[in-house]
This record gives C-alpha cells, structure tokens and sequence, in this order.
C-alpha cells in the first residue's frame, strides 16, 4: 500500500525554530511525501533563509499573510496531496528518525484505521516529561486531555468529510477537530512520537483555550456539569504550576509516575 505522509509546519517570525523542525523532518529515514512550510511571518527572514539554502524537492513554502493559526494550517491542509496529514509547528521536532516509517507500517497494516496519535515529549514546571494518553471518547469533557495535536496523524478523507479547522477558534481548534472525528477508527501508540516546544499559545493563554473548549462542548456534545469541574481543576493547577511550590508539587508528581494523571 503505497501511503503518501504530508508533514504540514506553519510559522511566523522564527526562523531558527523553522530550521530545527525541518532538520528533524529532514533526520527521518523514510522521508515525507511532501513537506509544506505556511509562513505567515511580517519579516522576511524565513523567506530569506528559504532562497539561500538548497531544499529537499519534497519541502515548499507559502510565503503569504494569515488570519491566524486555525488558516494557516487549512492553507497546509489545502494544498496537501498527501494521503496522511500531521501538523508539526514550527519549533516542534520529532523524537527520532523512525517516526514517519512506524506511522506508515500502522495505517499500511490496517486500511480502515483513519487515524492514530502517541506520546509525546513536554516541558511543564520547568522540567521535560513524557505525556500522552490514549483517546477516549467519554473523557472529551477534558478537552484535549494528554492528547497533542502534533502526534495526530489524520488520513486526509477525514478533512474532506469532517471540514477544516474553525477559523474562529484561535486556540482550540484541534480539540474542535478531534470532537468532530470522535467516532472514527483510530489507534494509540506508545512510542513518544514528538518533542512539543514548550511556550505554545494555547499554553500560555490557557483561560482563553478552556473557554472555548467549553464552547465547543456545549456546541458538539451539550452542556456538561464535569467539564466545568473539570475546567475549574485545571484553572487552579495551572495558577499553581506557575509557583515555585507547584513546581516543587509537580516534581513530586513526576517521581511518583503520576504526570499523566
């Protein structure tokens, strides 16, 4: 089964954190069918870097202004010809050479499988820790819970039939999507698959990304008491993570093996 990987980076203004994702791109023994670069950025160093340096023939570039994440990536998506779509921002690295080969063995070992994720690699409370539990369908109450979009590898019929992501979600547009192909085949790996850089937006504005996780549960699935326990509990772990006590607490945490939970 000759399956066709599109890695999609967007970015803006960082030009260093581009080049280290296209290097760890470039490390996979089996290279991508393409990789499509959506740069959004108001300088020109990027697009610079890009006219300098010789490219692989797989990699291109889109060098034009966006509304946001939420259309950069649906640029990506667009102009993918892929048959498996992941996003991989800029900055974002995969964790070794092999992730591209153990994704194409899953979905060529199962031609119904329409999409899987894995572990991945996060710097919380100052220290990197391995996170990344399997979907569940009935703890989408928690959001996006231990799942990153940058380990999602999603066949591309799925945007086809699901839509793109809503431009009018600026942060939880992923959650957004993962809702919407809730029901549809997908597997777990437990191999860590990426490096998540950490200083996100979604992480820094973590107020804004859980009033619209609310949104879109109300919108998807109705109005849920738990999601906004929930919500709650992770508003005050996040004001406590910024503490040296939490910290502290979280270290504790990691040393008992409980970073998942």
């Amino acid at each position: 089964m000759n399956l066709r990987i599109t890695v999609v980076t967007i970015c803006f203004n960082n030009p260093e954190d581009v080049k280290n994702t296209c290097a760890s791109v470039d490390a996979q023994m089996l290279k991508p069918f393409e990789h499509i670069i959506v740069n959004g950025s108001t300088t020109g160093d990027i697009a610079d870097w890009h006219k300098s340096v010789a490219q692989p023939a797989y990699r291109t570039f889109i060098h034009e202004r966006d509304k946001g994440i939420s259309d950069a990536f649906n640029k990506g998506i667009l102009h993918a010809k892929g048959d498996i779509i992941v996003l991989l921002n800029s900055a974002d690295e995969f964790e070794n050479e092999n992730v591209l080969g153990i994704v194409t063995e899953q979905f060529a070992d199962d031609p119904e499988l329409k999409w899987l994720h894995g572990k991945y690699k996060f710097n919380r409370g100052g220290i990197w820790v391995e996170l990344g539990k399997t979907y569940d369908r009935a703890l989408l109450y928690r959001g996006m819970r231990a799942i990153c979009h940058q380990t999602m590898f999603v066949k591309k019929e799925l945007y086809n039939k699901y839509g793109l992501y809503d431009v009018e979600l600026k942060l939880a547009m992923d959650f957004d999507f993962l809702v919407r192909i809730r029901d549809e085949k997908f597997i777990f790996l437990q191999e860590v698959m990426v490096k998540f850089a950490p200083g996100g937006t979604s992480a820094i504005h973590v107020s804004k990304g859980l009033n619209e996780n609310t949104l879109i549960i109300d919108r998807y699935l109705g109005y849920s008491i738990k999601h906004r326990i929930w919500r709650t509990r992770i508003l005050i772990l996040s004001t406590l993570l910024s503490s040296e006590l939490g910290k502290i607490l979280y270290k504790l945490k990691v040393k008992m093996k409980l970073e998942n939970m």
